[in-house]
């Protein structure tokens, strides 16, 4: 399919959600339960708790379902997950919101990676707006892909390292 989405999305508490069916959002702790990685918990069927920068406000955000996994390019934080829909229907939802994106996954099994440039910036920054727009950016990449144990790619940020140093439970 490629690029399904690519545009502002509005988060609130450095938070959103991928969810399927009739998923409700999970609590961050029980999202990163015996994961290695901070920023993208998937420890719950059918959810995904990804973490960005920026507290409040609209951020620049791709979405894309491949049918590989992409090349990692420049992107500061590259972290992935697997991803078991509870059925085809699956929404990108900001904290508290309507979904920004909804996707379509008739696959058993994905594999997610949630990359990120810019989150100390945001984090600094904490609110974006019109004036202010966020400076950092997300992309979220899903692929047809058997279960597999999350996997840090690429950590650079000290945001990312707070994450996956146990920040929820530390």
């Amino acid at each position: 399919m490629g690029q399904i989405f690519e545009g502002l999305a509005w988060t609130s508490y450095a938070q959103f959600y991928l969810l399927s069916g009739d998923a409700e959002p999970v609590m961050p702790g029980d999202a990163f339960v015996g994961q290695e990685n901070g920023l993208c918990g998937g420890s719950v069927d059918g959810t995904a708790f990804l973490i960005t920068g920026t507290h409040t406000g609209l951020i620049p955000i791709g979405v894309q379902i491949l049918d590989t996994p992409p090349a990692p390019g420049d992107w500061e934080e590259i972290v992935e997950i697997s991803f078991e829909p509870l059925d085809s229907r699956t929404g990108l939802y900001g904290w508290g919101t309507d979904a920004c994106v909804v996707l379509d996954l008739p696959h058993p099994s994905y594999r997610v990676r949630w990359s990120a440039s810019g989150m100390d910036e945001g984090k600094a920054q904490d609110v974006a707006s019109e004036e202010q727009p966020a400076p950092d950016r997300y992309d979220l990449s899903l692929w047809p892909a058997p279960h597999a144990p999350d996997a840090i790619l690429r950590c650079t940020s000290n945001v990312a390292h707070f994450w996956h140093d146990g920040g929820f439970i530390s």
